[in-house]
Parts: C-alpha cells; structure tokens; sequence
C-alpha cells in the first residue's frame, strides 16, 4: 500500500472516492514491490475522464527499463461520479487529491478524495494538535505503566 502522507497536512479532505486504475503488468509488478510514490500527484477530468497526473511508479526492474514512470493513467469512476466531481471542480478552488494506492483482492484501487487546500495559519493548528495527541498518549501509557507497577508489588 502507497500513501500520500502529505495530502491531509496540505489539504482538508472533504470527500473520499474508490477508482480503479488502469496499470501495466510491469506497474503492478513495481506497486507491490513497493516502488510507488503519490506526492506531488493529482486527479483532472479531462473530456470525461479521470486521469491521475504526476504519479512516480518506478519501472519494474525485471520489466523493459523504457516506460514512463510519470504517465498519465486512467481511473475507472461511474460517469456520475466523474459528472459530480466535475461539478463540484467548476468555478471553485476545490481540488482532487490521491490518499493511497492499495490492492482489493488483485485488483488495484486508487482513495481519492476532493480537497481545499489549508493556509499556512491551518497547517501550524494541524500540527500543534498532532503534538497535544502524542503528549496526551504519552501521558496515558505512563499512567497505564505505573498503575500496572503498582499492581504487580
């Protein structure tokens, strides 16, 4: 499984969606071995499709060494959900961001999901919580340790 971490720092995450995508036998191959890579990457609907944009997948290195690791590759959504996403795009500053690429049985799925992007100020709060959760869980499993201490004299 292949995650962008960094979507939900830069992005407040509205909706999500499940697509299939459209891989090469050599991506597969370079997918589960875990040569992947969703930063920088993006969703656009161009003339009724959903193409995924700017998404490393090395080349396989048992495969033919000559493919294009950052093609453009097609997402399999119902026309309604390409019609809705489209939709909800025009004339706002909503985006579509990959989440991860993961497989359901054998076949590849792509999480997606339509995002607004945060301002600087949103992501300092997104971190300063992140840092209160951890001193919190800290805190927690030091009481937990103690109490368990206490229990075993």
């Amino acid at each position: 499984m292949v995650q962008n971490k960094k979507a939900a720092f830069d992005y407040n995450l509205l909706e999500k969606f499940e697509a299939g995508i459209i891989l090469t036998g050599d991506e597969i191959k370079s997918i589960r071995a875990g040569s992947a890579s969703l930063v920088d990457s993006y969703v656009l609907i161009r003339q009724g499709e959903a193409l995924l944009i700017n998404a490393h997948i090395a080349s396989y290195e048992k495969g033919a060494p000559d493919s294009d690791s950052r093609r453009d590759r097609k997402l399999l959504l119902h026309k309604r959900e390409i019609e809705y996403l489209s939709g909800k795009l025009s004339g706002s500053n909503l985006t579509i961001v990959p989440l991860r690429l993961y497989f359901k049985g054998s076949y590849a799925k792509i999480e997606i999901a339509l995002a607004h992007g945060k301002k600087r100020h949103d992501k300092r709060e997104s971190l300063k919580r992140q840092a209160l959760e951890r001193e919190a869980q800290a805190a927690l499993r030091d009481a937990k340790r103690k109490a368990q201490l206490k229990n075993s004299d």
